[in-house]
């Protein structure tokens, strides 16, 4: 069997997979507060080829011995490790509707072991009462007047309480304050997350921490951020760089199929000439 069957199908099951990253990408380019996806394709440890018994090797008195033969090293194929978001700002767009909301970051301190920045989300409760996060802002009032999700999950405030408003005739403030006439109802809760890169993706566009809550960013030194009502933030989804990836993804595949047949009929043509001679 040759080596490179192994090597070959390898690299071709990473550019499937890394395919498939794009085009949920691409499918999501203008979903509210999604974040694009990145993927980091990896080599496997490389195999030191010997033979075995092949050649006799000097050794220091000046003897040859019977012994292993040094071939060199060989790639075993390469493997798409993770998928990780990219939890840079997307563009904000007008809507007008008051349960709109848009979370703009601000100042966000940078960890100084990764060199990347943390990140600000609201901060919901799903049905089971555990607390989500969100860049989406694309909120609802539900029959009991509170404030949620498409999918129904409760808006918390700072405290991480569910917010009860009697209409959604409000005001929204840039430090997040909801204003009914001139009382201040709540204030929208803001999590923030130092690497964000440890959070958990649980789709349409939800993350969760791995333990326990994410602190309340109004209380972290540095962070900063601000709110604008009637707007929501976009997608950060570069369709056009997404486009040329795919692309380059898919020739990827083709050239790695090709090398793939190439080796079939190498093999095929190897077992039809033996079995002639043999015969």
């Amino acid at each position: 069997m040759f080596r490179g069957f192994y090597t070959v199908g390898s690299g071709m099951i990473a550019q499937q997979r890394r395919t498939e990253m794009l085009a949920n990408n691409l499918a999501n380019a203008n979903t509210p507060g999604f974040k694009a996806e990145q993927s980091s394709i990896r080599s496997f440890p490389e195999m030191y080829m010997s033979s075995i018994n092949a050649a006799r090797i000097p050794t220091k008195d000046g003897l040859l011995l019977k012994g292993l033969s040094p071939v060199g090293p060989i790639s075993t194929g390469v493997y798409m490790q993770e998928t990780l978001p990219l939890f840079a700002q997307g563009q904000l767009r007008e809507t007008g509707l008051t349960t709109d909301v848009s979370l703009v970051d601000g100042a966000l301190p940078v960890d100084p072991e990764t060199g990347k920045a943390g990140a600000i989300f609201f901060r919901l409760a799903n049905g089971n009462g555990q607390e989500v996060y969100t860049k989406n802002g694309n909120f609802t009032m539900d029959a009991q007047g509170y404030l949620t999700n498409p999918m129904g999950y409760y808006v918390l405030d700072s405290a991480g309480q569910r917010i009860q408003l009697p209409n959604d005739d409000f005001r929204l403030t840039s430090e997040g304050d909801i204003m009914v006439g001139e009382t201040t109802a709540a204030t929208l809760g803001v999590a923030y997350a130092a690497q964000p890169e440890t959070l958990q993706k649980q789709g349409n566009g939800l993350f969760s921490a791995q333990n326990g809550n994410l602190p309340d960013a109004s209380g972290v030194a540095g962070v900063g951020y601000s709110f604008q009502q009637g707007y929501l933030e976009g997608s950060n989804v570069d369709a056009g760089s997404t486009m040329t990836d795919m692309l380059a993804a898919y020739r990827a595949f083709e050239a790695n199929q090709k090398i793939l047949q190439a080796y079939d009929r190498s093999m095929e043509k190897a077992v039809t000439e033996i079995g002639r001679v043999n015969g």
